[in-house]
């Protein structure tokens, strides 16, 4: 079973290209929508926000105060990277369950920040969806009616294009819709081909 780490900056449109893949029948694990599950279901993972963070961290009926945890670690990169050290090990845990029960021969785990926070180690093979910087702001200021300066200030969190593309083994530039389409029509036949071998 090969796992295909799927990534690339904010506005490279690599959420499109994995629907591509998803069209094509091939499993996914989304790292951000299973560690928000967790955050709310693993209970190991709940008593240790709740240590870290306070009792506040939940609602009265157990729901993750998602507001009160976003103030704790704006800012604050301490917190942040308390709280991601102890989600994402939750995170690795589930995507090894996942793994067992598939029967595809690849799938593919999409991860912002796959290189950011080292989970690119459990990755064989790695894509970088990518896009000229000025086209990924248009992109984010439409989709998400903000200012070009937030897009930047966003874009600070993440790792530079350049050294991503360096650590990926295929890149998808994703500028005409039609060409990206090509480029993932080429690049499932290449994963297929190397699944088998």
């Amino acid at each position: 079973m090969i796992v295909i780490g799927l990534t690339g900056g904010i506005g490279s449109g690599k959420t499109s290209v994995l629907q591509l893949f998803i069209n094509k029948g091939i499993p996914v694990y989304i790292a951000d929508i299973e560690a928000k599950r967790l955050m709310q279901s693993d209970k190991e993972l709940i008593k240790k926000i709740k240590t870290i963070f306070g009792n506040e961290s939940y609602t009265k009926d157990n729901q993750l105060n998602r507001a009160y945890l976003a103030n704790q670690v704006f800012g604050d990169n301490k917190k942040l990277e308390q709280l991601n050290a102890i989600v994402h090990p939750a995170v690795h845990r589930d995507l090894e369950a996942f793994k067992k029960q598939q029967k595809s021969k690849f799938f593919i785990y999409e991860n912002a920040i796959l290189f950011e926070n080292e989970s690119y180690k459990y990755c064989d093979y790695i894509i970088t969806v990518t896009a000229p910087i000025e086209t990924r702001i248009k992109r984010v200021v439409k989709r998400d009616q903000v200012t070009k300066k937030q897009v930047k200030d966003r874009m600070q969190h993440q790792w530079d294009e350049q050294l991503k593309i360096q650590k990926s083994d295929f890149v998808i530039e994703n500028i005409n819709w039609e060409t990206t389409e090509k480029l993932v029509d080429k690049l499932y036949q290449k994963l297929l081909d190397l699944s088998t071998n």
